[in-house]
């Protein structure tokens, strides 16, 4: 009779791992991503996705080091000038191609060539690559690059199929074929993202769920009542607002990291005919509109004390950050004094357009109203994220409250925004010199001297203003207390390696 009870037992608690198993994890993102397309794609909830279907060369740990993924070892030659990497064997693409240096040779050179490809900049010290055996590739450079390993632990380093690429060319994203431990089935537009388990993943054992559903939904208070009623297992960016409410919930529970990145208001320069607008053609305003805001004002009034002040590409706690550029306090006056001098004494409109999202909304409000009393009259266009960016990348605006991610290396943050015809440089901001500094920062891997160029770029762009950096959020994530498992990391991407749901 014991043996039988035991027996029954150990069954029941087998059918209930399995029905563990074979759930579907459910995540709310805070919007729709733009195409799944490694090389094309842009949005940070893009990546959140790319974390379960597309494999990279490396990633990185919650600490920030540089970690095996499909390359499992490297090295450099004395000159810094070849990186060779030893691949994972018996990895497959999600359509049955093999992974191998073959593969990574075509994956650097659809990066560099491909007329869409916002990786370029990214990948544009690399020369050649040259295939020394199945499983081991050299990638030859120009010179020095202290920030390919933080590339390849990106998007820059995201494999994808060479025959479904080849196949599908610019159309890839529509049905994404990676290596990940989830592959793709189906995509409804601002509704739904289903990846499926991919049985031959190389980790497979490490990944608990048959599949994992992306859900965008934009409003932060609906993304949380979906996950108080069960319908979501998880979400993001969790309003900071709700955090309390959240924390005295038993039924759910809150996960933070520090975020790497910022968010600010991106000028349009000189893209296209909409550059050629007052803002986008005196600094002075811009200066201007910086000197209305309060960054602490917002933090508190917006974030609950989460989101420091910041106002440059690195937060006030980093090493790059330059602290002989202060966080400048607000100053009316001042504010007033410098529109008066570019002629504008009786006030001046500016349009900004900004993500759908209540947290943003609110955040534009705020400046909205303190810009005012300036005589800075903001009007806000609200757009579906996705859709903002398509349009700031075509120059269809004149400023527009954006952010970034953040990245592990500096160069992440500054570079592909900041110099000559970069791949997110949609200000289409130039200088020379600023280019100069920012290439020069990629070529060493002396610590004080990339810091020197950072700061001597730090100094023109705090002079012409191309991005006024508003602040530096934390991600904030909340989960159902049944979610075990998830480590929260800097970067905001929710990893689900070793998730599990208990029943």
């Amino acid at each position: 009779m014991t043996f039988r009870k035991t027996t029954l037992l150990a069954a029941l608690l087998s059918a209930t791992a399995l029905s563990a198993q074979a759930a579907d994890f459910r995540f709310a993102l805070e919007s729709d991503p733009d195409i799944l397309d490694p090389d094309q794609s842009r949005t940070f909830v893009g990546r959140i996705v790319y974390t379960a279907l597309c494999d990279k060369l490396v990633d990185i740990t919650p600490d920030l080091e540089i970690v095996p993924q499909l390359a499992t070892e490297w090295s450099w030659n004395d000159e810094g000038t070849a990186l060779t990497m030893t691949l994972r064997e018996g990895v497959t693409f999600h359509d049955g191609t093999p992974f191998d240096a073959e593969a990574v040779a075509a994956n650097i050179e659809r990066s560099q060539t491909m007329e869409e490809s916002r990786r370029k900049s990214e990948v544009a010290s690399i020369t050649g690559t040259e295939v020394l055996g199945p499983h081991q590739i050299r990638i030859d450079l120009a010179q020095p690059d202290a920030t390919l390993l933080a590339q390849l632990a990106d998007r820059a380093g995201m494999m994808v199929s060479p025959t479904a690429a080849a196949e599908a060319g610019a159309d890839f994203g529509l049905a994404p074929v990676c290596s990940g431990p989830y592959k793709f089935e189906e995509r409804v537009a601002q509704d739904k993202i289903v990846l499926s388990k991919f049985a031959e993943y190389w980790n497979a054992g490490e990944f608990h769920f048959d599949t994992v559903t992306y859900l965008p939904i934009p409003d932060s208070t609906v993304r949380l009542a979906n996950l108080q009623s069960g319908d979501v297992d998880a979400i993001n960016r969790l309003a900071a607002t709700d955090v309390a409410q959240v924390r005295n919930d038993p039924s759910l529970k809150v996960e933070e990291a520090v975020s790497l990145g910022y968010q600010g208001i991106t000028f349009n320069i000189g893209n296209g005919e909409r550059g050629d607008n007052p803002w986008g053609n005196d600094a002075r305003l811009r200066k201007a509109l910086e000197l209305a805001i309060d960054r602490n004002a917002i933090n508190q009034v917006v974030f609950e004390g989460t989101a420091p002040a910041g106002n440059q590409a690195f937060p006030p706690n980093s090493p790059w950050y330059d602290t002989s550029l202060p966080v400048p306090e607000r100053d009316v006056e001042a504010a007033k004094a410098l529109l008066a001098e570019a002629g504008y004494e009786n006030g001046i409109d500016l349009e900004v357009q900004a993500p759908n999202t209540p947290v943003n909304l609110q955040l534009m409000q705020v400046i909205q109203s303190m810009a005012a009393e300036a005589g800075i009259n903001i009007s806000i266009t609200s757009k579906e994220f996705a859709t903002m960016l398509s349009d700031q990348t075509a120059g269809d605006f004149t400023a527009s409250q954006v952010g970034w991610s953040g990245r592990v290396d500096p160069d992440g943050n500054i570079h592909q925004f900041m110099t000559t015809d970069a791949g997110l440089n949609d200000a289409k901001y130039s200088n020379e010199e600023v280019d100069r500094l920012l290439d020069e920062a990629r070529v060493t891997t002396d610590m004080a001297a990339r810091k020197e160029s950072y700061d001597a770029a730090a100094k023109i762009l705090n002079e012409d203003k191309p991005i006024i950096y508003l602040y530096h959020e934390t991600w904030i994530w909340a989960l159902d207390d049944a979610i075990e498992g998830f480590v929260p990391y800097p970067d905001g991407m929710f990893r689900l390696a070793g998730v599990t749901k208990s029943e």
